[in-house]
């Protein structure tokens, strides 16, 4: 399965001031990671077109930032509402950390039996914990990304787990 080399990582989410600074929430793990890049990317038809970081800082969980190019508040306003992407070659993983974009699609298999319960169809967050969605043959199923039940994570074989009775029935 191939990788996506570009990641979402940021909606612009409105202007800040008048000299086209961008008020962006981060969709990384955290707004200082979003803060740290030095550039973003904006998906243009079937390519993307790179904006580099002048300034960016952290002001409560949105990331406040300057990019070079969008120089005052007509230009800013033009990039509200779009979806900024990350080349994830800038946004290098810790041992046991991957990107939710790379389980999209991945198979759910039973840790001591082998068993395939379906695929990861959807991740998303409860606030206590990730929740995978898993695409299975009687429907949709959901379990929650704690250790407890997920015990190995693969971005190159598989999800695998440890249900309780009735998660999957």
């Amino acid at each position: 399965m191939g990788k996506q080399k570009y990641l979402e990582c940021a909606k612009a989410v409105n202007t800040h001031g008048i000299r086209g600074e961008i008020k962006f929430e981060s969709l990384c793990d955290t707004p200082e990671k979003l803060a740290g890049l030095g550039r973003i990317y904006l998906k243009n038809g079937m390519g993307f077109d790179e904006y580099r970081i002048r300034t960016a800082y952290v002001k409560k969980r949105f990331v406040i930032a300057s990019l070079e190019g969008i120089d005052d508040i007509d230009a800013a306003e033009a990039m509200r509402d779009k979806y900024f992407f990350a080349d994830r070659d800038d946004m290098p993983l810790e041992d046991g950390e991957y990107f939710i974009a790379d389980l999209i699609g991945l198979p759910v298999i039973d840790a001591d039996s082998g068993h395939k319960y379906g695929v990861i169809s959807d991740v998303f967050n409860s606030g206590a914990s990730d929740i995978y969605t898993v695409a299975t043959p009687e429907g949709e199923r959901m379990i929650p990304a704690v250790p407890e039940f997920v015990i190995r994570v693969d971005c190159d074989e598989g999800v695998y787990v440890r249900p309780i009775e009735g998660m999957f029935d």
